[in-house]
């Protein structure tokens, strides 16, 4: 099944910290990295190299002919991005010693979404067939507007829930396929501080909807909609640079159901190939391709992971 990706586009500016800023402090960086980046950007990638047809729509800004190429260099269809002339979306990101990152966003192209211009990628994706999913995250504008043409138009619809604000929480998340969130994001749209709780009550909230929970370095958990809940652990390895663990599990997330994998499977590809991206620097160009985590799972590079069903 192919994947339309309304997908925010930054330059990613990464600053080598000894530890994060603090109020009022000024500090030189021991390097830096100018790379590809922002979510949308990075979960194209990753849904890519897993195996799945992904076509990237976004407004590219001036100067970032970079993040064309970098989508292109990785197997994404370009064919609905569109240049203007605007400043386009950037991000300063300090990595600490521990592999730990801090974001700072600048919006530029990906908050100057239209409808008309969301109409026509919707046209022009729906020409080449009829199936699909659209994949969002909340790094652009008119998520609303699209969640609901989306089903309009009867495409699946997955909403990667980050940045979290305010917003989300009336977007019409009942209409999607997939809510993707962690546990701050989760434990913000479904009212509660208390972990265990989430998933059911987003089920409650959302009960057409499946949603994935992930949890950093202790797993994850998946909610289907007929309310099974399996979760995995996570494995323990080098951490370099976590900038875009989560956009590697959620493309490899999205390739496992989109390609008839069971949960089981999926949660263990997904894992995998997110391991190997925090042990490597940078965000886009840190997802694995899909021979290097079925070679990891093949061999237990990592160990065995363990994976359950919740009674």
């Amino acid at each position: 099944m192919r994947i339309l990706n309304f997908g925010s586009l930054n330059v990613d500016y990464v600053y080598s910290v000894d530890a994060f800023l603090r109020p009022g402090e000024t500090k030189a960086s021991k390097s830096l990295m100018v790379n590809c980046g922002g979510k949308g950007l990075n979960q194209s990638i990753a849904a890519a190299k897993a195996g799945s047809r992904v076509y990237h729509a976004g407004l590219l800004g001036s100067a970032a002919e970079m993040l064309r190429d970098k989508l292109v260099e990785n197997g994404v269809d370009v064919s609905l991005l569109t240049p203007i002339n605007a400043p386009a979306g950037h991000a300063i990101i300090q990595v600490d010693e521990k592999g730990q990152n801090c974001i700072l966003l600048y919006g530029g192209t990906n908050q100057m979404l239209t409808k008309e211009w969301i109409d026509a990628a919707f046209d022009a994706f729906l020409k080449e067939g009829e199936d699909g999913l659209v994949l969002l995250q909340n790094e652009t504008n008119l998520v609303p507007y699209i969640i609901e043409e989306a089903a309009k138009r009867g495409l699946k619809c997955a909403l990667n829930a980050a940045p979290m604000d305010e917003k989300v929480k009336g977007y019409p998340l009942h209409k999607l396929t997939w809510l993707i969130v962690n546990e701050v994001e989760g434990g913000a749209l479904a009212g509660t501080e208390n972990e265990d709780e989430i998933l059911s009550a987003l089920h409650e909230k959302y009960p057409g909807c499946g949603v994935l929970l992930t949890l950093g370095s202790r797993g994850a958990r998946c909610m289907e909609v007929d309310g099974t809940v399996t979760y995995c652990g996570s494995f323990r390895v080098p951490v370099k640079d976590t900038t875009a663990a989560g956009d590697t599990f959620s493309g490899y997330f999205l390739y496992g159901m989109l390609h008839g994998l069971s949960v089981k499977e999926t949660l263990t590809l997904a894992t995998t190939a997110s391991a190997i991206a925090v042990t490597r620097p940078g965000a886009a160009d840190s997802v694995p391709t899909k021979q290097e985590v079925d070679e990891a799972i093949r061999e237990e590079l990592f160990g065995v992971l363990f994976v359950g069903v919740e009674d």
